[in-house]
């Protein structure tokens, strides 16, 4: 192995661990913040590094490596409409993974796997950055979602998902 390769798999392993950690533990949806910035780590090691297409089956290689972008970009999707989100008294809205969400986790898992498996019957070199990619445009498109969802969130106790005061109902009249 490689140390390139090395970096990847742990880069990998990393961002895996992360996701999966703040997935199902209850965190706070922020409005404003770098959402966007892991998905953009993710996507520069990916496309740094050579050999992302398989000179040998370029055509394949690139019908492979679509289906892992639309499967990030599913999971993404799924991973976000799964999770449970609420809104506290003070405006804060927060969110945690479900069940469902665990079950998205290995579906999504095992449709990656099944992509590999077909890329290696296929005899295509599939390689790190593909994944990273998937990875990326899941997290990106799961953090785009749940910053939307945040802010369409129906007010708690007269304050909005986005912690600005609203009128009371009287107060519109």
């Amino acid at each position: 192995m490689t140390a390139s390769t090395f970096t990847d798999a742990l880069l990998i392993a990393a961002a895996v661990a992360l996701v999966l950690v703040r997935q199902f533990r209850t965190q706070q949806i922020d409005h404003g913040g770098r959402w966007w910035l892991i998905p953009a780590v993710l996507v520069f090691f990916g496309l740094r590094r050579p050999g992302l297409l398989d000179t040998h089956h370029g055509t394949e290689s690139v019908a492979l490596i679509a289906v892992e972008l639309l499967t990030g970009l599913v999971m993404g999707a799924a991973w976000a409409w799964t999770t449970k989100m609420w809104t506290e008294p003070d405006g804060t809205v927060w969110a945690r993974g479900t069940k469902a969400t665990a079950a998205v986790w290995v579906l999504g898992l095992g449709v990656r796997l099944g992509v590999v498996g077909a890329a290696a019957l296929a005899g295509v070199h599939l390689g790190t950055g593909a994944l990273l990619l998937a990875l990326a445009a899941s997290l990106l498109v799961r953090s785009g979602v749940l910053v939307w969802r945040a802010g369409r969130i129906a007010p708690s106790y007269g304050v909005s998902g986005a912690g600005t005061p609203v009128p009371a109902w009287k107060d519109r009249v």
